[in-house]
């Protein structure tokens, strides 16, 4: 920092409030800020130096006293508000430079996490659409191997993208959405391809004795899924160690008979049911007969059921594996769930018992209700996950470069639960390329702190997904740009991991303090400008700029629906 003195006989004809200065010397030209002026003395924070037609940021070595202080000039501008040229994007103007355009490297904006902050109606919606209609309009660039998806909570950026080939007919906009009334593609993700801490997610467990559950779950349905007698095997074989060890416990015959017709009345086959005929020496009894008590309050039949039982005890069933993969339904996972409720442990043991029927309900509540529709893929082929992602990003035989999900019909739980699927799949995909980085995804999370949250996910997975994405997406091609008015609700994991910022105008103590304390690269007087500052208008910093900037952007068009209602017009009789 450094305290100039003014001239008394200078007066200052203009503003030069936020200007940026050059002190230069026989030696070097640093660049500096003016950040506050008085009576006597112009405060200048240093930024950076000018070298050989380049500007480095920050500072090691101060101008000499001698040095001559003078406004930048028009030549040395582009050092720090770039160049247009075919590595940058048009970002906005610069209203402190008449306008004077500001262009941004395009790998260092969209090669690393970025956040955009704001105010609701401070132009966050409108500064996002207009960013990409500017990567999209650049004639140097022609992006058609782009892939943006955009998680959009109200569905906004409809009408922004919608039109997209118009700029180019290569370029397509593909739109799913939860509000199949929009006209949008349904959005269904294949069940088969949700994994153990997808389906955690989902059935929101909440205790480590449900995650090997949902792990034999999801083995039970791939075998179940075969409709082989190895499949119809496995069954019987769960079935009747069931009911041998509940045959041989401490408790009452009463209270086995109960638990064994529970398990026949949930698990059936045709071996396995309450009519089920099983056949002795020269007579027949019905399985429920077997299990009628006697004076001795013993199982009647119980030679017999041994003898039935024991043709269908086979281990080999237990270690079944299949060789193929087939496609299966929520429903399918509801089915095999019950056969994993009567595995080892579970129903002698009333801590797992009670979390698994927890698992049970909230999936059977699932099944039953509207939300099923997510779930609902067609059966007639297995699709993998790779096949999965290129049927998202294609469209009519086409790469789609802007992929908008309109979450706007689905409470936050489900969207959240969504959102972490999707950002798992697209993680896995992308670290399993052979190529690394070779398929970028830029992810925008709009009203992110719906869904990067400090939630429940390290404690019982070991990971949060958008925390893993945050620290290791960026090695991969996996981008997050998040969008949030309320950054204090945001995970600071994620935040830390943030590189680019875009801060419009916010005013809330919490979510001032919040950044202040998080954000890399910020000062009281980067806080300080947002607070002032007009819609559409920000404070941009980080990788992806020389300086931290004061930029107008331009309005959209056409613009995202993000505007206010009208009072006025809609009050008119």
């Amino acid at each position: 920092m450094a305290h100039v003195s003014l001239s008394p006989n200078v007066p200052l004809s203009f503003n030069i409030m936020n200007m940026h200065v050059v002190f230069q010397d026989s030696e070097k030209c640093i660049l500096g800020e003016i950040e506050d002026i008085d009576e006597k003395v112009v405060k200048i924070r240093f930024l950076g130096e000018f070298n050989n037609q380049e500007f480095i940021s920050g500072t090691i070595r101060k101008p000499l006293l001698n040095a001559t202080i003078r406004l930048i000039n028009k030549e040395e501008i582009p050092y720090i508000m770039g160049e247009n040229n075919n590595n940058n994007v048009f970002i906005g103007t610069s209203p402190l430079y008449n306008n004077f355009p500001i262009f941004s490297s395009i790998n260092d904006l969209f090669s690393n996490h970025m956040a955009i902050f704001g105010n609701t109606g401070s132009g966050k919606s409108y500064g996002v659409a207009r960013l990409l209609q500017n990567v999209f309009e650049n004639p140097k660039l022609q992006p058609f191997k782009a892939i943006f998806w955009i998680f959009d909570a109200y569905g906004e950026y409809h009408s922004a993208f919608k039109d997209i080939n118009k700029i180019n007919p290569n370029y397509n906009f593909k739109f799913y959405s939860t509000n199949e009334e929009t006209g949008g593609e349904k959005l269904r993700i294949p069940p088969w391809l949700l994994t153990v801490d997808d389906l955690a997610l989902l059935l929101r467990a909440d205790s480590h004795t449900q995650i090997p559950i949902l792990e034999k779950t999801l083995r039970l349905v791939r075998i179940f899924s075969q409709n082989d007698n190895a499949s119809y095997a496995c069954k019987d074989y769960l079935i009747a160690k069931a009911i041998v060890n509940i045959m041989y416990n401490n408790q009452t015959a009463m209270n086995k008979r109960n638990d064994i017709f529970t398990i026949l009345n949930t698990c059936q086959t045709p071996n396995f049911g309450i009519e089920t005929l099983v056949h002795g020496i020269g007579y027949t009894r019905r399985l429920r007969e077997c299990f009628e008590i006697d004076l001795n309050g013993n199982f009647a039949e119980t030679v017999l059921l041994n003898t039935y039982l024991s043709n269908f005890l086979n281990a080999e069933a237990d270690n079944y594996i299949p060789q193929t993969l087939r496609p299966y339904s929520l429903k399918d996972i509801e089915s095999a769930l019950d056969f994993a409720l009567i595995s080892d442990g579970v129903l002698n043991n009333p801590k797992s018992y009670g979390d698994a029927i927890t698992l049970k309900v909230r999936l059977h509540s699932i099944v039953n209700s509207e939300n099923s529709r997510f779930f609902d893929y067609n059966l007639s082929e297995y699709i993998n996950l790779e096949k999965f992602i290129a049927s998202l990003v294609s469209k009519e035989g086409k790469r789609a470069q802007i992929i908008n999900f309109n979450l706007e019909d689905i409470d936050d739980a489900l969207a959240k639960v969504l959102t972490k699927v999707f950002s798992r799949m697209l993680f896995e995909f992308t670290k399993n390329l052979e190529d690394r980085a070779t398929i970028p995804f830029n992810v925008f999370l709009e009203e992110a702190h719906r869904y990067v949250q400090n939630d429940n996910d390290v404690y019982l997975l070991g990971y949060n997904i958008f925390e893993r994405i945050a620290k290791e997406g960026r090695k991969y091609g996996l981008i997050y740009n998040l969008i949030s008015q309320r950054p204090v609700e945001l995970s600071e994991t994620v935040i830390s991991q943030c590189t680019n910022f875009f801060i419009f105008k916010m005013s809330h103590p919490r979510d001032i303090d919040f950044i202040k304390k998080m954000l890399p690269n910020i000062n009281n007087e980067i806080v300080e400008k947002q607070k002032s500052l007009q819609p559409g208008t920000c404070v941009a910093f980080g990788r992806a700029f020389k300086v931290p900037q004061i930029i107008k952007m331009p309005l959209p068009s056409p613009a995202p629906s993000s505007n206010s209602c009208d009072i006025v017009n809609r009050w008119r009789a």
